[in-house]
């Protein structure tokens, strides 16, 4: 069967659908039916069946690939590697279990999960899961009072954590930052676990804090717990910039199904192959494939604790997919943006043999197409664009290789994957045509695995994602449908800007931007006009070894995009900037860029990676003269 024939099976019978997906997975007691409507617009699936996430992601392996690697790590920051295989990973979740489980961790309470990109992070989260407690991670080294916040929202009975995580350059200490965080919060949790680091150890807590590997080597093995289909099997707080961070929940038996589903269908993946995600445990890329999806499919998955760039060098994505055998990779953009930055003519990979490698997949932003169009002219295998969010947790468009390899439209993530019925509404909720841009809205209910709700948040839940468009799920991303039924993501909806009456797209102008030869990375904001209401304003950074004066760059920037979007989209004002304010996960940090150019009052959000980028902002904007006094 093609996508065609699958995703219209899946409109004709969703039940019959997911019902069949389901039996790829180990159930104590098979669901009775696949979608629970009872609530509605609160759906939820699988709801009567019983099953464990760490039974499916690791002991039901054991039997038949026992001796398989299970996870290798890579970290050239410590300069340390090592595989364990699914039957080592059995012995050390199941003894982490029981170490939980011996200080009182019971099913429903929460832990969480504080770590650098080390197996461990991953034996956290499967632990949690085996004895049904509810695992919420948050980024290693987030700010005390960030985690402060998590903590009081949470209330976890365990806090697990490292003494240090280490970065290009700099270790950094965790101790502090939990031990600020636990003092902060008004919810106390009773035990911490502290996996020690020789880079930095930790001072600890006599009473609360416990040396991780000495828990571990005094536990017993603890089984699995069964637990109801939609009982959370974790929590996983959305970088709000503003206010309380949103908890998105993942139900235990859809997140199982789907992502099972997805990675022979999504990624082409069989059972036994190399799967590299090169994210973070914090961030849902990790969750879901670091993590869950290639291990519940019975793959080799990488924990990689490094950068594109920098340790050492442009080369090392290539070198750990040469040495490690990866079939198909998955990053973010950003990350391709910075190797293309430093290393424009893909010197860095002629040392090594790739040819393991199948396809690159994309997503976390928009993949502009000078990228794309780079990254396929250096590897030669297909470049496949794909969107998602955190609150799904895994693929609403996409290019199901799996299936079938749909031919790619650059800057198209392709169609709608089955379960997601995409509509593109105005304003009021009306329908618009092809080729028209407007909220993009899935058609309810959304697919198994995807969140029934926010965590002690169903007000807001409703408020967030319901309520504007009833009878849909609102993704709060900006965009269009083509005649062929591909979906194009153009920005945020709050990044479509009102010039004078105009409706136009910031990541439109971005495109045009990113083909300039000398541009290595941009981003385009709306900033507050008095005549137009809204005008753009681009920011660009330049490819390594380009010393051309700036305002000579900016002109032709400006001239590029009045060719090819036309005088509408009035945009005269562009800097050079040497960095973009990012989040970790290489998200740029459009909302904050806005609120500097229009002098308002912004909170520095928790998620970015290096505070000191706003002031070169700051500087940029005031040389364009703005804001406007």
């Amino acid at each position: 069967m093609g996508y065609k024939e699958v995703y219209e099976a899946w409109q004709a019978d969703p039940e019959a659908f997911w019902m069949q997906a389901a039996d790829a997975i180990d159930w104590d007691r098979k669901p009775s039916k696949a979608l629970f409507a009872d609530n509605a617009p609160l759906y939820e699936w699988f709801v009567d069946g019983m099953v464990n996430t760490c039974w499916n992601a690791v002991d039901r392996h054991v039997a038949t690939r026992g001796d398989q690697a299970a996870i290798i790590y890579d970290s050239p920051v410590t300069d340390t590697k090592a595989t364990i295989t699914y039957a080592e990973l059995q012995d050390k979740v199941a003894r982490l279990a029981g170490a939980l489980q011996a200080r009182g961790v019971t099913k429903g309470d929460r832990v969480i999960v504080y770590m650098p990109m080390v197996p461990e992070a991953l034996i956290a989260m499967l632990a949690v899961t085996r004895i049904g407690a509810i695992h919420s991670v948050v980024f290693g080294g987030f700010a005390s009072n960030e985690l402060a916040v998590r903590i009081d929202d949470a209330q976890p009975k365990a806090i697990l954590s490292a003494s240090c995580g280490i970065e290009p350059g700099r270790v950094v200490a965790y101790k502090p930052l939990l031990d600020g965080a636990i003092e902060m919060a008004a919810h106390k949790p009773d035990f911490t676990l502290i996996l020690q680091r020789p880079q930095a150890e930790a001072a600890l807590q006599d009473g609360r804090d416990f040396d991780w590997r000495e828990a571990v080597a005094a536990a017993d093995p603890a089984p699995c717990v069964p637990v109801e289909g939609n009982h959370p099997a974790y929590i996983l707080y959305t970088s709000g910039t503003t206010g309380q961070p949103k908890g998105v929940v993942r139900p235990t038996g859809g997140h199982l199904v789907a992502l099972n589903w997805t990675m022979k269908n999504i990624y082409d993946m069989e059972p036994g192959e190399v799967f590299w995600a090169a994210s973070d445990v914090g961030w849902v890329v990790g969750h879901s494939y670091i993590c869950y999806a290639p291990l519940i499919h019975g793959n080799t998955t990488i924990v990689f604790e490094g950068k594109p760039v920098g340790t050492p060098d442009a080369g090392t994505f290539w070198r750990v997919i040469s040495e490690h055998n990866v079939k198909s990779f998955f990053t973010a953009p950003t990350a391709f943006r910075a190797i293309k930055r430093e290393d424009p003519k893909g010197e860095f990979l002629k040392p090594y043999d790739i040819s393991c490698l199948k396809y690159l997949f994309l997503a976390g932003e928009r993949a502009d197409p000078d990228t794309i169009h780079w990254a396929h002219d250096l590897l030669q295998i297909p470049v496949i664009d794909h969107w998602w969010q955190t609150e799904t947790g895994y693929t609403i468009a996409g290019n199901p290789v799996g299936i079938e390899l749909l031919p790619v439209k650059i800057g198209s993530p392709t169609v709608p994957m089955p379960g997601h019925e995409i509509h593109i509404l105005d304003d009021e909720g009306v329908e618009l045509p092809d080729g028209e841009l407007g909220a993009i809205a899935v058609k309810l209910p959304l697919p198994p695995g995807t969140l029934p709700g926010l965590w002690n948040a169903e007000e807001r839940f409703r408020k967030s994602y319901l309520s504007k468009f009833p009878g849909y799920y609102e993704t709060g991303d900006a965009g269009m449908k083509d005649e062929d039924g591909y979906v194009w993501i153009m920005a945020r909806t709050d990044d479509v800007i009102n010039v004078a009456g105009h409706r136009l797209s910031t990541g439109g102008m971005e495109e045009v931007l990113a083909a300039h030869p000398d541009v290595a990375e941009c981003a385009v904001i709306g900033v507050t006009d008095q005549l137009k209401g809204q005008l753009p304003m681009g920011f660009v950074c330049l490819t390594k070894g380009v010393n051309r004066p700036h305002d000579e760059i900016a002109k032709e920037c400006v001239k590029l995009v009045r060719e090819k979007i036309g005088p509408v989209a009035a945009f005269k004002l562009v800097a050079v900037v040497d960095r973009l304010p990012k989040t970790r996960s290489g998200k740029i940090l459009r909302a904050t860029m806005v609120k500097i150019a229009d002098g308002a009052e912004f909170k520095l959000p928790a998620t970015i990676d290096d505070p000191a980028i706003l002031d070169e902002i700051r500087e940029s904007v005031g040389e364009l003269g703005y804001p406007v006094a």
